[in-house]
């Protein structure tokens, strides 16, 4: 439980760094890297969304 708040608050400040700490190297940091640099909101939202499920 604890980690996963911290983790959403990662999610929130570094979200590819959330995405490579709950999933590593992989498909899912690759898209989040890519939302992230178009526009920050669609990152985050990801990387929330990667981390609850």
């Amino acid at each position: 439980m604890d980690n996963k708040i911290v983790l959403i608050i990662i999610s929130i400040l570094l979200p590819p760094l959330a995405v490579f700490l709950k999933k590593g190297f992989g498909k899912d940091i690759i898209i989040n890297i890519i939302l992230s640099l178009i526009f920050y909101v669609p990152g985050i939202i990801h990387a929330i969304w990667v981390v609850t499920r």
